[in-house]
């Protein structure tokens, strides 16, 4: 058995996250996830359930070339990797001409399992296997569930019979149709992107004149293949698994992220060192590290009840934590700076961050060396979905809702932006017309120094 990546997308969505720098894509299989990049969590978490051989799709030279650079061909993870080749990309159509253009190439004949580099499953890889074989399935297709109103325009869903067998795909139905589809459990299967394959048999139906014509046009897995396949009486089966977590933009990423830390996914939990009470991990660095402020240990801080720090957080490398610091239900990188009386609160902060005085940070990523500046009597604070790209910088003062800074940018002291602004460039700032320096008393509260 083998497992398939498909790495494919540029990462729109995931903006900034997926920049390193204006106009450079980081692919969105090598963003960094709780310490370390998307896909090697993914491999490791495959190999734990048995697979050892990887095959990855890639489009395009970011996607390609790196997740070679974290993957290599597999030594370090102890699996064997192998990628496709360059001109391939010509040809690709979509994720079903990608994969069935790859299972021709690596003359692939056994079961594959297909996977998005861009989310994460908790799954029983062994069970899958067990209901695909029992049912004779072409394609053994991974759900989960949603509410109606989750579901209403947003999803795409499917009829099933009663045994699972797929008879209709539904592209996302209103809400009333969603709640006929929900029953009485008000819950709808939706399609999580993992397909265990027959790929002797996917292999043979790709060379009959139909699919083939449609490979040319255009063949998505979930838009283009699964309906067809279906409509031509191949058998899908839909197999609902424990959990799958898209990270395809901020809020999933940190909605999973926090999921992630909180044990909902067993299989990742291996990977790490036991945590301690509350799921908290902090590297021996960190409890060493001194803050220039008080002098004292984090290790020393915490056994004083100087520092808040849990449930569900994870701490790398050499983190300066200061007095007063609370942080919950987040992910530190290494060589971040926290100043006293910070809070950060389901955030991500990547390597060499800065936290200045009593920032208030509430759902939000800071990116690698990015600076967030707050002082005593200009506290800034960021929220609502608010990503900082890399080495962007965000004066005192400031507040920011639901916005996307670019790498490099400098937010000015004082400004508050509404939601869904996007600051790319200086003129940004004035297309947006930014408010001035937002009053302290629409700020949260901050104890003093």
């Amino acid at each position: 058995m083998v497992a398939i990546g498909l790495a494919g997308g540029q990462g729109i969505r995931a903006r900034p996250l997926t920049l390193e720098a204006f106009g450079y894509l980081r692919s969105k299989a090598t963003m960094s996830f709780a310490g370390r990049p998307l896909i090697d969590w993914q491999v490791a978490a495959f190999r734990d359930q048995g697979i050892d051989n990887f095959y990855v799709v890639a489009n395009g030279r970011e996607n390609r070339y790196q997740v070679k650079e974290v993957l290599g061909h597999g030594d370090e993870l102890r699996v064997r990797v192998r990628y496709s080749r360059p001109r391939m990309d010509r040809h690709n159509t979509g994720s079903g001409e990608a994969t069935l253009s790859a299972l021709d190439y690596w003359d692939l004949r056994g079961l594959a399992l297909i996977f998005p580099t861009d989310s994460l499953f908790e799954f029983d890889l062994a069970d899958l296997v067990r209901r695909h074989r029992a049912g004779g399935a072409l394609v053994t297709m991974a759900t989960v569930e949603r509410t109606a109103a989750e579901v209403a325009g947003t999803y795409g869903t499917m009829v099933t019979d009663h045994t699972g067998w797929i008879r209709e795909f539904v592209e996302k139905p209103p809400l009333d149709r969603a709640r006929a589809l929900a029953g009485r459990t008000g819950r709808i299967p939706i399609n999580a992107g993992l397909y265990l394959v027959d790929a002797a048999a996917l292999r043979r139906l790709a060379a009959g004149p139909e699919l083939a014509a449609a490979m040319r046009h255009r063949l998505d897995w979930g838009s283009d293949l699964l309906p067809w396949l279906v409509t031509h009486g191949h058998r899908v089966l839909q197999v609902p698994i424990g959990k799958a977590g898209d990270l395809g933009n901020l809020r999933e990423y940190l909605t999973t992220l926090t999921d992630v830390l909180g044990g909902g996914y067993p299989h990742m939990l291996k990977r790490l060192d036991p945590p301690y009470a509350g799921n908290i991990w902090i590297h021996e660095s960190s409890l060493r590290q001194r803050d220039p402020f008080t002098g004292m240990t984090l290790s020393a801080k915490l056994n004083a009840g100087l520092v808040s720090i849990g449930p569900n957080v994870r701490i790398g490398r050499d983190v300066e934590i200061g007095p007063g610091v609370t942080i919950k239900d987040a992910c530190v990188g290494d060589g971040v700076d926290l100043h006293p009386r910070c809070h950060l609160e389901r955030t991500t902060c990547l390597d060499g961050a800065v936290v200045g005085w009593g920032a208030r940070i509430t759902d939000a990523h800071i990116g690698v060396m990015a600076t967030v500046e707050s002082t005593h009597e200009a506290i800034t604070a960021l929220e609502g979905y608010t990503a900082l790209g890399h080495e962007a910088t965000v004066r005192a003062g400031a507040r920011l809702t639901g916005t996307v800074v670019y790498p490099r940018f400098t937010v000015p002291a004082g400004a508050t932006t509404p939601n869904g602004t996007v600051l790319v460039t200086a003129a940004d700032l004035i297309a947006g017309d930014l408010a001035a320096a937002a009053s302290p008393s629409s700020l949260p509260p901050v104890a003093g120094p």
